[in-house]
C-alpha cells in the first residue's frame, strides 16, 4: 500500500498558495484493507474513506470507462492493481494530476503538471477529457480562479471543449452540477471568466442563453468590491428581468435564498437609490418587502448588496438613512394591537397606520 497527496493541495503547494483541503490516493489497497485500518467508506459510487483521526478523504487509485453521456456514464475500476499513474491519466488539467508522496520528499508528475504550472497554461490530460462535460464548467472555474496569475486556455483544450458542445455533450449536464460549479465560480477572484470562457468554447449559449457582456461586467465590478456569494449572484442576474431570474433559478434548482435575494435586489433597487424622495407608504411597503421588522441581518444584507451595486453603477443609496427609518419602526409599541375590539385585518391595519404615523415624523426631521 502506497499513499500519495494528489490534485489541487499539491498544484497550491507548487503555486505557492494555500492549501485549503488535502486529498489522497491509495494504491496496492483494497476496501477491506481500508477498512481494517479504521477508514470510514463514503463512497458509492467508487471507494472512498474517511481517515480515523483527520477524517480527510483516501481514495483507492482508479481508472475509468467511458459507457453513456454525461459524466456518470463510467465504469470504474479501483483493484489493487491501478496504478497512481492509471489514477492522474483520468484527471481534468495536467495542473491537477500531480501526486506527492506521503513523506512529501517525491513528486510524480507523468502529464508535466509542474511545466504547465510554470506556463500557466490549463491543459488536458489526455483525449480522455472530452468524455465528461463537467470539465466544460472545471476549466472555466479555474481560469476563475487563476486568471490574475495569468493562466490561459491551451488552444487544444479549447477545442476539445469546442468539440463538446457541438456533439451536444454538455447537454448532458445536470442541473445541480451547473449550479454547484456556478456557486464555486462567484467565490474565486475573478468569476466573470468563468463566463468568459463558456462564450469562448460555445456552452454559454446553450446554459445560460439569458445573460450577456453586459451582465459580466456588473460581475467583474461587483466582484471588486466583495466576496459575499449571493451579493455576487444578484449582481449576475442584477440587468434581467424578475421573470427570467426566477426561469434561470428553476432551471439550475437554485437555493430561495440565492433566488429571493436576486429577485428583491432587482425589483426594488430603485426604490433604495430613490429612497428619500418616496413616501410615507412606498417606504413602509419598501421596508416590509424586505421583511426588515423581523430580519434585522437579511434587511442590512440587503442594503449592503445594494449599496455595492449603486458603487458599481456609480450610484448611491442611503443605506444608513434606512437603517434609521427602521430602527424607528421598530421601537413601536403594538400592545394596543392585542385590543380585544380588533380582530383579523383590522390588528394588521392597525399596526400598519402605526408604522406610518412613524415614518411620517421620521421624514419630517
Amino acid at each position: 500500500m502506497e499513499i500519495y497527496l494528489v490534485g489541487g493541495a499539491v498544484r497550491d503547494q507548487l503555486l505557492g498558495l494555500p492549501v485549503k483541503e488535502k486529498d489522497w490516493v491509495v494504491t496496492g489497497a483494497t476496501s477491506a484493507d481500508m477498512l481494517k485500518k479504521g477508514f470510514r467508506q463514503v463512497g458509492k459510487d467508487f471507494p472512498v474513506f474517511l481517515h480515523p483521526d483527520t477524517n480527510e478523504e483516501y481514495a483507492l487509485a482508479r481508472k475509468e470507462r467511458k459507457t453513456g453521456p454525461g459524466y456518470t456514464g463510467f465504469d470504474f475500476d479501483a483493484s489493487a492493481q491501478v496504478s497512481l499513474e492509471d489514477d492522474l491519466l483520468r484527471r481534468d488539467l495536467t495542473i491537477n494530476a500531480i501526486a506527492q508522496s506521503a513523506d512529501g520528499k517525491k513528486i510524480v508528475d507523468p502529464f508535466q503538471g509542474q511545466a504547465d504550472l510554470e506556463k500557466k497554461i490549463l491543459r488536458h490530460v489526455s483525449p480522455a477529457f472530452i468524455e465528461d462535460p463537467v470539465r466544460i464548467l472545471r476549466v472555466a472555474r479555474f481560469n476563475a480562479r487563476f486568471a490574475y496569475l495569468g493562466f490561459h486556455i491551451a488552444p487544444e483544450t479549447l477545442a476539445f471543449m469546442q468539440d463538446m458542445v457541438k456533439s451536444g455533450e454538455v447537454n448532458a449536464l445536470v442541473a445541480e452540477r451547473v449550479w454547484k460549479e456556478l456557486e464555486r465560480a462567484l467565490q474565486e477572484k475573478n468569476p466573470e471568466q468563468f463566463f468568459q470562457v463558456l462564450t469562448d468554447c460555445g456552452a454559454l449559449s446553450v446554459l445560460f442563453p439569458e445573460l450577456t457582456a453586459k451582465h459580466f461586467a456588473l460581475l467583474a465590478a461587483v466582484s471588486k468590491l466583495t466576496d459575499d456569494v449571493e451579493i455576487r449572484f444578484a449582481g449576475l442576474l442584477f440587468h434581467l428581468p424578475p421573470a427570467q431570474i426566477k426561469t434561470l433559478c428553476e432551471r439550475y434548482r437554485v437555493g430561495s435564498a440565492y433566488r429571493d435575494y436576486a429577485l428583491l435586489v432587482s425589483e426594488r433597487y430603485q426604490d433604495v437609490v430613490n429612497a428619500k424622495k418616496l413616501s410615507a407608504a412606498d417606504l413602509l411597503s419598501l421596508l416590509q418587502s424586505a421583511d426588515a421588522f423581523r430580519r434585522a441581518d437579511r434587511f442590512k444584507q440587503w442594503l449592503a448588496g445594494s449599496a455595492i451595486l449603486a458603487q458599481a453603477q456609480t450610484q448611491d443609496v442611503p443605506s444608513a438613512w434606512l437603517i434609521d427609518l427602521n430602527n424607528a419602526v421598530k421601537k413601536i409599541d403594538f400592545s394596543a394591537a392585542a385590543n380585544p375590539n380588533l380582530k383579523g385585518k383590522e390588528i394588521g391595519d392597525f399596526i400598519n397606520q402605526q408604522r406610518l404615523e412613524v415614518i411620517k415624523k421620521f421624514l419630517e426631521y
